[in-house]
């Protein structure tokens, strides 16, 4: 039994993704990944790749989540699971790229700069 591993990052989420033959399993930080996103929302976009190539049933799919907020690591968790089936199946990219699964959100949160209130939020001027 071959496990295909695969690397997705959104914002500050990172997702290491192991995909190997098996039921349709899916597992994140040894949790089901069902009691980890509690949404249907999340569900959907974790399970996306495997529901548009219909391999939902096929294979186990145990993810390694750090860093980022929930939304963040469930399309970090998407992006790996595409890699990793890209990995797998060569012919399946197109697919993957036609839905927008392929390519990284490049999105990062801006740094705040002294003498500001935030990124680009500045302090109120006063001019008396």
């Amino acid at each position: 039994m071959e496990v295909i591993n695969a690397v997705g990052r959104r914002k500050s989420a990172i997702a290491r993704v192991y995909l190997s033959e098996g039921t349709g399993k899916v597992t994140v930080n040894n949790k089901d990944f069902k009691e980890y996103f509690p949404t249907g929302i999340l569900q959907y976009i974790v399970l996306q790749p495997l529901n548009l190539l219909e391999l939902a049933n096929k294979y186990d799919v145990k993810v390694n989540l750090d860093g980022g907020g929930i939304t963040g690591q469930a399309e970090a968790v998407r992006l790996g699971i595409t890699r990793a089936l890209i990995q797998m199946n060569e012919e399946s990219r197109s697919k993957l790229r036609a839905a927008g699964f392929v390519t990284r959100d490049p999105r990062e949160v801006e740094r705040k700069k002294p003498g500001q209130k935030k990124a680009r939020k500045k302090f109120q001027f006063s001019k008396r």
